[in-house]
């Protein structure tokens, strides 16, 4: 029967294998290159493959005959030798062994913890080679290592107390990331006081004694922490003696450097107290630059001076033309809701039951500081009608109320007020009512600062002091905690965070009307008066 080719498939890949000694063997096929070889690998494995044949059929002295026939050089007959395919497919043919060791990867295949194992265990390697060889070289120093080692582990019992260091510092440790672990996130930016050794060196005792007392908020009041402030370094100023190769008008600034960088850490400073102290600085630069330079006496004296100057001038006569401005707007039958407690407002309220007004006064207050309650105090021994409300019920106080006054701690360049937290939520809901909202500031409290949020800038109070409500006994020596509170233990649960921020920011949206020392002012105005205040006294714009 005549040979002939079947009927390949539409991709050109034949159906059947073509018979040995067909004319067609080892002529080029009309599939594609891959297809050859597709075809090629299915029928080698079958006896009868041409491809076999044909390999069979080479031997290497038919090679090298025709080697010769063509370049005319005889060519030596070769070793037999494997080729590296062949060799690959053979090992690869051979019996799985279970026991064999897995192949090693090669560097470029593995991963990144894979290659750091490996170098490791290399490093490790390398170390012990480098010990024995040493150990070889010189066994007097062997011995003498292996001699300590035992005397090391003779004394471990007796390393009692080192254990037990080691074990403190994994508590504190283990307490610190306890710690760690309930603080609120998105306010990691924000300070955390903290006082070390290397800041209370070479401090006045007063400016000591001023920080504990801020700590422990015994201080309270932007009013009373900026007098307070200011009239110690009027006291450091006084008792400062400059070494004698330094001028007094030289080496003040730096003599202050350290004592305001430790109020600064152990209680952030209030923006007020931030402006007072930007005030002082220029007036020790402006002593600096006197022509003729003044004297070291003189320049004390004048810079104590100008001190005073400041608190009589910018704080008690301010809050003097402030409780003047407020006496207008406060009228016979008016009740007047007031929030935590502000020193300016407290003077108005008192000076308002001189004039002999008839008003009323709630007191809206908020935990954990309770600074209502000393208002409260004053108020009642005045004679005012007054009553007393938490936060949480201040819509049920604003049922009766005419006007609501409060304080501010600082007014923003955008006409927004800082102030005590909760200020904010008492302004919203009285703009809820159709209620006016005043705000009692001095001019020294303007600050050129923007802020629309509480998170940008605050202060963290401690969060155990929102834990601790029946929990307190006073002893006579330190408040402790009762154990069994609800919260007592709350350090330890990992979801629970505690948020304790003292300050929030009001939009200006919500004030009616800011009472100053200059006159009743819109909020919207406080960038002017903060710019004519600092061409007036000659400060430097910042």
């Amino acid at each position: 029967m005549e040979n002939t080719l079947p009927k390949s498939s539409p991709l050109g890949i034949p159906n059947a294998k073509v018979a040995a000694g067909s004319p067609n063997m080892g002529q080029p096929m009309s599939s594609s290159y891959e297809n050859r070889w597709l075809s090629a690998g299915d029928d080698s494995s079958k006896k009868g493959s041409p491809l076999i044949h044909r390999r069979k059929s080479i031997t290497p002295a038919t090679a090298a005959s025709s080697e010769e026939k063509t370049t005319g050089v005889p060519v030596k007959e070769k070793k037999d030798k494997v080729p590296a395919k062949e060799k690959k497919v053979k090992e690869n043919t051979r019996p799985h062994n279970p026991n064999a060791p897995p192949p090693k990867k090669a560097q470029k295949d593995m991963t990144k913890a894979e290659r750091r194992a490996l170098q490791e265990k290399q490093r490790q390697a390398k170390e012990a080679a480098s010990k024995d060889l040493d150990h070889k070289k010189n066994p007097a120093a062997a011995a003498a290592a292996a001699a300590a080692a035992s005397t090391a582990a003779s004394a471990a019992p007796t390393s009692a107390s080192g254990v037990a260091g080691a074990d403190s510092e994994a508590a504190k440790r283990k307490k610190k990331s306890t710690r760690d672990q309930n603080q609120v996130p998105w306010l990691l930016h924000l300070d955390v006081p903290k006082v070390s050794e290397a800041l209370t060196k070479d401090l006045h005792p007063a400016v000591l004694q001023l920080g504990l007392y801020f700590s422990e908020y015994k201080i309270v009041g932007s009013n009373a922490r900026c007098v307070a402030m200011l009239e110690i370094f009027s006291k450091v100023i006084s008792d400062h003696k400059p070494p004698s190769d330094a001028t007094f008008s030289r080496h003040i600034q730096k003599h202050l450097d350290p004592h305001i960088a430790y109020l600064l850490s152990i209680r952030p400073m209030s923006l007020s107290m931030r402006e007072c102290i930007r005030w002082l600085k220029k007036e020790m630069a402006d002593i600096v630059e006197e022509d003729p330079p003044l004297s070291d006496d003189d320049a004390r004296t004048r810079l104590t001076e100008r001190i005073g100057h400041f608190i009589r001038e910018r704080i008690t006569m301010a809050d003097q033309l402030i409780v003047q401005n407020g006496l207008q707007k406060i009228q016979d039958g008016d009740v007047i809701l007031t929030y935590a407690k502000s020193s300016v407002v407290e003077s108005l309220l008192l000076e308002t039951k001189k004039k002999g007004i008839d008003f009323k006064v709630i007191v809206v207050d908020s935990r954990p500081l309770f600074e209502g309650k000393h208002l409260l105090r004053r108020l009642v021994a005045a004679g005012i009608d007054c009553s007393y409300h938490l936060l949480s019920s201040v819509y049920v106080a604003l049922k009766s109320v005419t006007k609501v006054i409060m304080g501010a701690h600082a007014l923003l360049n955008n006409g927004a007020v800082y102030s005590r937290i909760g200020s904010s939520m008492v302004a919203m809901a009285a703009s809820d009512k159709q209620i006016p909202v005043m705000i009692c500031c001095e001019t020294y409290k303007f600050v050129n600062r923007t802020q629309v949020d509480s998170f940008v800038l605050n202060e963290l109070g401690n969060p155990d002091d929102l834990v601790n409500t029946k929990s307190i006994t006073h002893t006579h020596y330190a408040k402790k905690q009762d154990e069994n509170a609800v919260l007592a233990n709350w350090r330890e649960q990992p979801d629970l965070r505690l948020l304790n921020i003292l300050y929030d920011v009001t939009p200006s949206k919500y004030i009616t009307l800011v009472v100053t020392e200059v006159g009743l002012i819109p909020c919207t105005s406080a960038p002017v008066i903060w710019r004519e205040y600092n061409e007036e006294f000659g400060k430097r714009v910042a």
